[in-house]
């Protein structure tokens, strides 16, 4: 402590080392002789018990401002430096309760006071107060030490404190912060201030920089460094100067030194600084001019802030921006942004028109909305507006529906969804004006009215052909589409599929691990087959081996893969009708489209429910049929699906069968199930229909057409064999334009025994056939350039009789699937295939009679 923080002594205090109370007790300490303690709870002096004298003249032998609480009052003795303190409220202070004393700070000191009388000492630097000095209050600031004061038996009778005031330390610190370059001029001379400058210059994140003019040295922090690369504590100030663009450098040399030498205090300025890599980053630089007490500029301090990351995103804010008034100015419906106000109807009552593009004149019909409530605008049926905005606002569910705006006349189509977050009590409206074609459902819906029955009815038979025929066109586009895709992802996973078989026999053997992670990978590329498939079933494309089918005997089948795919929640009960038709269908195709349709159903009930299916003969007459194009009347096999889950609004099943359509969360559908089906039953002849209810559950129907003629025995399936392998005395011609699905067919042919020559066309596969008489099978692609698998099947046969054909691909076409069936003496294996189905069709194909 320097010799100015020395604490005064007050005329008539009692010099040092002399006692303060006499051995009766008498005080005699000036302090204590001038109060009327009898007013006091404290008593006279002569009173007082041991203790509290031992701690008064301890507390007035201390040159540190003190003061002790005592008794149940916790009645007040102060010395004469905390006299000082209290300024005007002493000596009517001493011996009154402490309460009393600083009842204007007391809900700030009454919880630390209640600690110290629990027995817990605590310490509390430059506690915030407001005091009641000189008649008014003012704001100061207190360090405090507080301790229990304890009698002879060691109980806690009160409280004793040391107190600093902090007031001029604290404010000196505020104007610290207020004025910077003035503080540490006036602070520059001590110790603590240079110590604070020392920790902010570590805590900024901004290059801090120290110029002594004198001499152009520069100090520097460490975000030197780790901003700009320069891992310097000292420069000179060309130095600087230096590293600034040359195209920035004299501009802030000149005005740098303008504010030195013209008497200036601070200085600001943009520039471009080179970094040690060299590239330039953007500065935002300022510093302030420390003067002496005649003006003389002595330092410069200052701190440099990269702008480079700031710019960039106000650059990419900018172009956010542009591309969205970009797009809200050209697009052609109508948006705006509504804010809900309170008003004399009551809470979220009426709205304001914030925003409104241009496109909203042209689609509502109405000028300058922004700035204007709606009950203003529309009087007579804003209230509809706003109740709907309202529902909208406070569920936070977006909502679309067609409203006709009487005002104008429009009819529009909207969707409003909130703006987030709910407290700004906004809603985003985007919508169109679709009157013309309101106007022509309208008009048709009265045409209806007024024609006779006959006329309506070729009417709506004209819009039902239309929209089949629309629909047909969409799905051969889709079709086409989907079949070139299979095409390559087919051959692709054929690669895979096969490369991982070729990699288990031959190098995976007793390596468990190794096993799992090719099991593991040929489950991902049978899932992406079963895709593939999807989209050919959706697109009718796919080859279906109609036979005559027992439904009934099909869904017993299927009753514990239905069970373990339903899981415990749902109960499955079947409902089969006696004398059932036989239907002439695909039956791995209807296993596929039963389960589809059961796993539907699960998914709709994920508390639990009840799954249905039932079977039935049924006869569709020309009335029902007359509403379906496409659909003969006549005899059907009819299962239907039902389960008790959540059901479907009518807008959610009209889109049903759509491709790729799904309300099921992200991952958890590819909206090809139900499309499957519609695919698999329209290609056998059949129709499907939906039936639903919200919270009743949804019903499918799969009508196919009975079979006709007589019904030919059930072939038993043969019983599984293991992987037949040849003796290396057949010899198979692999003819396939895809190199690596070619090296993968010679390589399993290979394995598998038999002697492989290969082709990448038509061209060379003659003239080995040609060379070669005991080709034994042409396994040949259909899909290839210039001639394809079916022409040199046709003309290999014609040069070789006898020849046996097996085709493979992954996209059949019109090639040899005609009305979705497989010609007639066709042997056709679908890419991708494993090596034990490609061994089994081989030796299939080889051991065909005939």
């Amino acid at each position: 402590m320097t010799e100015d923080c020395a604490i005064p002594r007050r005329p008539g205090s009692t010099p040092p080392g002399s006692p303060h109370f006499l051995a009766d007790g008498t005080a005699t300490a000036p302090l204590l002789t001038e109060p009327d303690w009898h007013a006091s709870a404290l008593g006279p002096p002569t009173a007082w018990p041991p203790a509290l004298r031992s701690a008064v003249s301890l507390m007035l032998d201390t040159p540190v401002p003190m003061w002790l609480g005592w008794g149940d009052a916790l009645s007040m003795v102060y010395n004469e430096p905390y006299a000082l303190i209290l300024q005007d409220k002493h000596p009517q202070a001493m011996g009154a309760p402490l309460r009393q004393v600083w009842s204007e700070i007391w809900p700030e000191i009454g919880p630390l006071i209640d600690s110290a009388l629990s027995g817990q000492g605590l310490y509390r630097e430059d506690l915030p107060l407001q005091v009641r000095r000189q008649g008014r209050d003012e704001p100061a600031w207190f360090s405090f030490s507080y301790s229990p004061l304890r009698d002879l038996d060691g109980t806690v009778r009160g409280v004793i404190c040391s107190v600093w005031e902090t007031t001029a330390k604290v404010q000196a610190l505020q104007d610290l912060v207020r004025s910077e370059a003035e503080a540490r001029l006036r602070q520059a001379q001590k110790t603590e201030t240079e110590e604070r400058y020392r920790l902010a210059v570590l805590a900024t994140n901004d290059a801090v920089w120290d110029w002594r003019l004198s001499d152009g040295q520069v100090v520097w922090n460490e975000a030197l460094a780790t901003l700009f690369g320069h891992a310097l504590k000292e420069t000179t100030a060309d130095w600087w100067l230096a590293h600034i663009h040359p195209d920035d450098r004299a501009r802030v040399e000149a005005d740098i030194h303008a504010v030195i030498e013209g008497g200036g205090s601070s200085w600001t300025e943009e520039y471009r600084f080179r970094r040690a890599d060299g590239s330039h980053a953007e500065i935002l630089d300022r510093g302030t001019v420390l003067r002496d007490a005649q003006g003389r500029a002595l330092r410069m301090i200052g701190a440099m802030q990269d702008l480079s990351e700031r710019r960039a995103s106000e650059a990419a804010l900018r172009e956010s921006e542009r591309q969205f008034r970009t797009l809200f100015d050209a697009m052609d419906e109508g948006f705006c942004i509504i804010e809900f106000l309170d008003g004399p109807h009551g809470p979220l009552s009426d709205y304001l028109h914030v925003v409104a593009n241009p496109a909203f004149t042209a689609n509502a019909g109405i000028d300058d909305v922004v700035g204007r409530r709606v009950r203003d605008m529309v009087p007579l049926e804003a209230e509809g507006w706003v109740r709907i905005y309202r529902e909208v606002l406070l569920t936070g569910e977006p909502l679309r529906f067609e409203r006709e705006l009487e005002k104008t006349g429009r009819y529009l189509e909207l969707a409003a969804f909130r703006v987030e977050p709910a407290s700004r009590r906004q809603v985003a409206v985007l919508f169109q004006d679709v009157t013309e074609r309101h106007q022509a459902e309208l008009a048709l819906r009265e045409l209806n009215d007024t024609l006779e029955r006959r006329v309506a009815s070729e009417v709506a038979e004209r819009l039902r052909t239309e929209a089949a025929l629309r629909q047909s066109q969409k799905m051969e586009a889709v079709g086409q589409l989907t079949g070139g895709i299979a095409h390559d992802f087919n051959n692709m996973l054929a690669v895979v599929i096969g490369s991982l078989d070729l990699l288990a026999r031959r190098f995976v053997g007793d390596d468990a691990r190794a096993a799992r992670h090719v099991e593991a990978a040929r489950e991902g590329a049978r899932r992406a087959a079963q895709l593939t498939q999807r989209l050919l079933a959706f697109s009718r494309q796919q080859p279906l081996q109609p036979v005559a089918v027992d439904v009934n005997k099909l869904v017993a089948g299927m009753s514990d893969l239905l069970r373990h795919s339903l899981g415990g929640a749902v109960m499955l009960e079947t409902v089969l009708a006696g004398g059932l038709w036989r239907a002439h269908v695909d039956p791995n195709q209807l296993e596929s489209a039963i389960l589809n349709l059961a796993v539907n159903g699960r998914d709709a009930m994920p508390e639990g429910g009840r799954l249905t299916i039932e079977t039935a003969n049924c006869h569709l007459d020309e009335r029902y049929v007359a509403d379906t194009p496409g659909l003969m009347a006549g005899q059907y096999v009819l299962i239907a699906v039902s389960d008790t889950g959540t059901g479907m609004s009518p807008e959610v099943m009209a889109k049903a069968f759509d491709p790729f359509f799904t309300t099921k969360e992200v991952g958890r559908g590819t909206g090809l199930g139900l499309s499957q089906v519609y695919g698999f039953v329209k290609q056998s002849g059949g129709h499907v229909m939906m039936y639903s209810e919200l919270r009743q559950g949804t019903s499918a129907k799969i009508y196919l057409p009975r079979l006709a003629g007589p019904v030919a025995d059930e072939v038993p399936a043969r019983p599984a064999r293991a992987m037949p392998l040849a003796d290396g005395r057949e010899t198979v011609l692999v003819v396939e334009d895809e190199p690596a699905v070619r090296q993968f067919s010679v390589e399993a042919l290979q394995e598998l025994g038999y002697h492989v020559l290969q082709a990448d066309g038509a061209a060379a596969a003659l003239l080995l056939l040609e060379a070669h008489p005991d080709i034994a099978l042409l396994f040949t692609d259909l899909v290839m350039p210039e001639v394809n698998g079916r022409k040199l099947a046709d003309e290999a046969v014609r040069r070789r009789p006898g020849l046996r054909v097996l085709f493979t691909t992954g996209y059949t076409r019109n090639a040899v699937v005609h009305n979705g069936v497989l010609d007639a003496g066709v042997q056709l294996i679908g890419k991708p295939f494993t090596i034990d189905q490609l061994a089994a069709r081989v030796r299939e194909v080889l051991d065909a009679p005939g």
